[in-house]
C-alpha cells in the first residue's frame, strides 16, 4: 500500500493509449502526479483520446512509442506491450522501474481494502471470473467482476476501501508479468497450454508468468488435477504459512479437492471432515452451458468462493443465476435439425479442443491466424467426431494438413476468400455437410483480425449467417 503523498510530484510515463492506460494516467493525475502518456498510434481514434487526456492537464506524446520522456520516475505500461519494447529497454538503461495498472491498483489499496479471488489460465478466465462473482452475490457480499474483464481494477480500487467486500479478479499473464506485488488471499491458475508465445518468449516464461498469480496466497491455491503443470506452480509457489493447496477435478474428489459425483458438484476440501464427509454444492443442470469445461470452470470459481467462506447454498444460486458473455459455446439456433454453436472466443487449439470434446459429431468451422501454432494434437483428439470441416481465414492450410495427416476420411471445404461474405457461405457449406442431430460449431482455434475487427465481429457474423439460413429454410 502506498499513500497518497507518494504520488504527488512523481514524473510518471503511462505506455499506451487503451482503456487500462487512460485509466492509469487519470487515476495518477488525480493524485498528483505528472503524467505523460505515449502511443505509436496517430490516428483518429488516439487523437481523440488524447485531446480529452489533454484537457485534463495529461500530457500525450502520439506516433512514438520508444522514446522515454526526460525525468520519467515510473513506468506504467498496459498489458499488451512487450517486455522487449525499446520503451523499456530505454527505462532499464535509466534505472526506472515498469509495472503495469494492475501493480498500481494493489499499491493503491487502503489498509481495509476488499481482498481479491484472482483467476487466471490460458482459457476460461472470464467465465470463471464472471461465475465467481455470481456466487459471492449470492452469498450476500458486495463484490464486482474486474481486471483483465474489461472493468479497469484501478478506478474500481479509487471507489474506496469500504465499496466492496471482495473482488473477483481476472488475470491476464501480461498483466502477472507486471505486477510482482499482488498477493491475492487465494488465486486459481484454471489450465496451461501454449498461447501468447511471441510476447513471453517461451512456454517456460508464459508459465512462470502465470505461476506469479499463487505468490503470497493466504488460503487457497486452486490447480487442475488434470492439468499437472497448474499444480507445479503451486508446489513452486511462496505461500503464506497455512496456506492449502485445493484441486478441482471432473472426477470423484479426493481430500482437499472439488469434483463431480452422479452429476453432482461435491466440495470435500472445505468441510469438517475432508477424509470421511463430502458437501453437495450443486448440479450439473445447474451450469449452463454444462460442457465439460465448463463444469471445470464452476468447480475453480466455487473452490474460490468457498475458500472465502461462502455457504454451500450460494455456489448453486450463484451457478444458477450466471449466463455466460457471448461467442462462449453459445447456442445460436436450431434448423432442420442442426444445432448451430458459436464459440468464437475459442481462439487457439486448447481453447477449440474443449469446445469440440462437448458434441458428439461435429461439422467445424475453423480458421483465422494461428499465432504459430499447430493443429496436429487438436485434429488428433477430435477426428472421431468430425462429420466434416469448413476452413476459413489467413492459416487454414494449417489446419487442412492437420485433417489430411489425421482425419483424411473427413469431407474438408476450403474457402480461399475473406470478403463479408465468406462467413454467410462457411455456414451453408457447413449446412450442406450436416445432418440431422448434429452441431455445426465454429470453435476456430485461431485468432480472428484477418478478416475480422476481434472475435465478437466473427461471432456475430456467424449468428447473422445462421439466423439467414433460417430463414430460408422455413
Amino acid at each position: 500500500m502506498t499513500t497518497v503523498s507518494e504520488w504527488q510530484g512523481k514524473n510518471i510515463t503511462v505506455a499506451g493509449l487503451g482503456v487500462s492506460g487512460i485509466s492509469a494516467a487519470r487515476a495518477l493525475a488525480g493524485l498528483g502526479a505528472t503524467v505523460t502518456v505515449v502511443d505509436g498510434g496517430s490516428g483518429e481514434a488516439h487523437q481523440e483520446r488524447a485531446a480529452s487526456l489533454e484537457g485534463e492537464g495529461i500530457s500525450v506524446c502520439l506516433g512514438d512509442a520508444q522514446t522515454l520522456p526526460e525525468g520519467t520516475d515510473l513506468v506504467v505500461t498496459s498489458p499488451g506491450w512487450k517486455p522487449s519494447s525499446p520503451l523499456f529497454a530505454a527505462a532499464a538503461d535509466a534505472g526506472v522501474d515498469v509495472v503495469g495498472d494492475v501493480e498500481i491498483a494493489w499499491r493503491l489499496r487502503g489498509p481495509d481494502a476488499a481482498p481479491w479471488l484472482a483467476v487466471t489460465g490460458t482459457n476460461g478466465k472470464t467465465t470463471t471470473t464472471q461465475m465467481l462473482a455470481s456466487i459471492l452475490t449470492a452469498g450476500g457480499l458486495r463484490t464486482a467482476a474486474v481486471g483483465n474483464i474489461g472493468t479497469p481494477i484501478v478506478d474500481v480500487i479509487l471507489e474506496g476501501d469500504d465499496a466492496y467486500d471482495v473482488l473477483a479478479v481476472e488475470l491476464s499473464s501480461y498483466q502477472l508479468h507486471w505486477a510482482p506485488s499482488v498477493r491475492a488471499h487465494s488465486a486459481a491458475v484454471l489450465n496451461l497450454a501454449p498461447d501468447h508465445l511471441d510476447w513471453h518468449g517461451s512456454m517456460e516464461a508464459y508459465s512462470a508468468d502465470k505461476g506469479r498469480i499463487y505468490e503470497g496466497n493466504r488460503v487457497a491455491c486452486v490447480y487442475n488435477v488434470s492439468d499437472k503443470a497448474t499444480e507445479d506452480l503451486v508446489r513452486e509457489a511462496d505461500v503464506e504459512e497455512g496456506c492449502r493447496a485445493i484441486g478441482f477435478t471432473l472426477n470423484a474428489p479426493a481430500p482437499s479437492q472439488l469434483g463431480v459425483v452422479d452429476g453432482i458438484l461435491v466440495d470435500r476440501a472445505f468441510v469438517p471432515d475432508r477424509q470421511k464427509q463430502a458437501q453437495e454444492l450443486a448440479e450439473i443442470s445447474d451450469v449452463q452451458p454444462p460442457a465439460p469445461h465448463n463444469i471445470a470452470n464452476a468447480l475453480a470459481a466455487a473452490a474460490l468462493a468457498r475458500a472465502f467462506g461462502v455457504q454451500a447454498t450460494a455456489v448453486r444460486d450463484g451457478l444458477r443465476a450466471f449466463r455466460p458473455d457471448a461467442h462462449r459455446i453459445e447456442h445460436v439456433a436450431d434448423v432442420e435439425g442442426v444445432a448451430y454453436v458459436d464459440d468464437s472466443k475459442a481462439t487457439n487449439t486448447h481453447a477449440a479442443e474443449a469446445s469440440l470434446a462437448a458434441y458428439e459429431s461435429i461439422v467445424w468451422i475453423a480458421g483465422g491466424l494461428a499465432k504459430g501454432a499447430t493443429f496436429d494434437g487438436l485434429v488428433e483428439n477430435a477426428a472421431k467426431r468430425l462429420r466434416g470441416a469448413v476452413l476459413i481465414g489467413a492459416d487454414r492450410e494449417l489446419i487442412r494438413e492437420a485433417l489430411a495427416r489425421h482425419a483424411p476420411e473427413v469431407p474438408v471445404v476450403d474457402l480461399d476468400r475473406t470478403d463479408t461474405g465468406a462467413m454467410s457461405e462457411a455456414v451453408r457449406r457447413a449446412a450442406e455437410l450436416a445432418q440431422p442431430g448434429d452441431t455445426v460449431l465454429m470453435a476456430p482455434a485461431c485468432a480472428s483480425m484477418d478478416m475480422f475487427t476481434n472475435y465478437n465481429k466473427r461471432g456475430e457474423a456467424f449468428a447473422d449467417a445462421v439466423r439467414e439460413l433460417g430463414s430460408t429454410s422455413a
